[in-house]
């Protein structure tokens, strides 16, 4: 599938079984199965993740001592560096907070720290996991719809910036509480996935500055869920919110996580650029309520090791995913709703693949056995479309083109 030696296997069969995939688990079967039913819903690699990882993780469980961890602040200094590796984006390392605990977490207790008084706000479709946050943190939120050009999503700037400027001025902070400060409390939030899940498109710079401006011109916050950032396709940049948002970083926050980046999201960890000092010490606040502390000790273990030497394997994976990109979206063609730019997902539409609107996702499943996210999950705006992840072994995807091409000459 590349022109580059298989250094890291992901042109052979990688057997799960025995592993609780519950990517396997939904899809009824164990393991990838060329004959069988192919898992393609959750996002979650069915690839061999870093040599690198591994080693640490079977150097640290030799060493006994498995009590409680203290957080090494020289891990700020490591999620600078790599920022500033990968992205060409200088991050302040006081800036980041070391979590022990996965970006869908993160999020909610963001939520708590940051206290809205006025709606959340978030477009759609997205990732299903902001709505399921906002009513269990008794928040009320508002999906605003997506954009579309001729190459797919964009996101609705405008309808956001009015939203934004809409919202009741009852609900600003008291002059004594510090409204500029987002640690004092806000009028409002707006959550993105950026890159975007579930379409993988990738959000340009002016649109993600344009919202932050917005956000902080309303006494409110901008939290952007980039754990599919690291996996920009090559010939894309993915723009860093704090790093754009330029002079309204103080009311923006960057989530980001090695677990979606390194095929390692079963040991939940992920890391928070927060520039602004007082949010930083109110979520600090709110994780010690539940007992949650910076560091981790498997956590640091995988996080120290991605970061330090996954450089190599993931340009590997990034090359790996660009083709099998390429393969899926030759034989899907128009079907695709959003061109992909980033990760590993598919944003189709169920009808262009000769599938019924509802029950699209069962169908699928009978016809040619393949197992997909249902885009209803996705909110009001995913009705009648399905998410595939392809981020598959080569094997693997060979059957999924085939099949795919059965169901569109059908």
């Amino acid at each position: 599938m590349t022109s580059q030696p298989d250094e890291f296997g992901f042109d052979r069969p990688f057997d799960r079984t025995g592993t609780g995939s519950s990517k396997w688990a939904r899809a009824g079967s164990g393991s990838p199965d060329p004959a069988g039913v192919i898992a393609m819903g959750l996002a979650d690699m069915d690839l061999p993740g870093p040599p690198a990882v591994a080693r640490a993780l079977e150097r640290r469980a030799r060493h006994r001592a498995y009590g409680y961890t203290v957080c090494d602040p020289a891990d700020r200094e490591l999620v600078a560096d790599w920022y500033r590796a990968r992205h060409g984006v200088a991050v302040d390392p006081a800036w980041v907070l070391l979590l022990p605990f996965g970006p869908r977490t993160a999020v909610r207790l963001l939520l708590e720290a940051l206290r809205p008084t006025g709606p959340v706000l978030f477009p759609t479709p997205e990732w299903g996991g902001f709505a399921q946050l906002c009513r269990a943190a008794g928040l009320p939120y508002r999906e605003v719809p997506l954009e579309q050009d001729a190459t797919g999503h964009r996101l609705p700037v405008a309808a956001l910036v009015e939203h934004l400027a809409a919202l009741p001025s009852s609900a600003a902070p008291s002059a004594a509480a510090e409204p500029h400060r987002p640690g004092s409390g806000t009028r409002g939030t707006v959550l993105l996935s950026s890159p975007h899940n579930p379409s993988g498109r990738v959000w340009t710079a002016a649109e993600i500055r344009a919202v932050a401006e917005a956000a902080a011109r309303a006494g409110a916050v901008l939290v952007s869920d980039e754990v599919h950032g690291d996996l920009t396709h090559p010939g894309h940049r993915h723009p860093v919110a704090v790093e754009v948002a330029g002079p309204y970083r103080e009311r923006t926050v960057t989530l980001n996580s090695v677990g979606k980046t390194f095929n390692a999201s079963g040991i939940p960890s992920s890391f928070a650029l927060v520039p602004d000092a007082a949010l930083r010490e109110r979520l600090t606040e709110v994780m010690a309520g539940y007992g949650l502390w910076e560091g981790g000790l498997v956590e640091q273990e995988v996080q120290r090791a991605a970061l330090r030497h996954g450089g190599p394997w993931l340009d590997a994976l990034l090359a790996h995913l660009a083709a099998a990109r390429d393969r899926l979206t030759g034989v899907l063609g128009a079907a695709v709703r959003s061109a992909p730019q980033a990760s590993y997902l598919l944003w189709v539409d169920a009808a262009a693949l000769g599938l019924p609107p509802v029950g699209a996702r069962a169908a699928l499943l009978e016809r040619c056995g393949l197992e997909a996210s249902d885009g209803a999950d996705f909110g009001p705006g995913g009705a009648g479309s399905l998410r595939l992840d392809y981020a598959l072994p080569e094997p693997v995807l060979e059957v999924v083109a085939e099949r795919l091409k059965r169901l569109r000459a059908a």
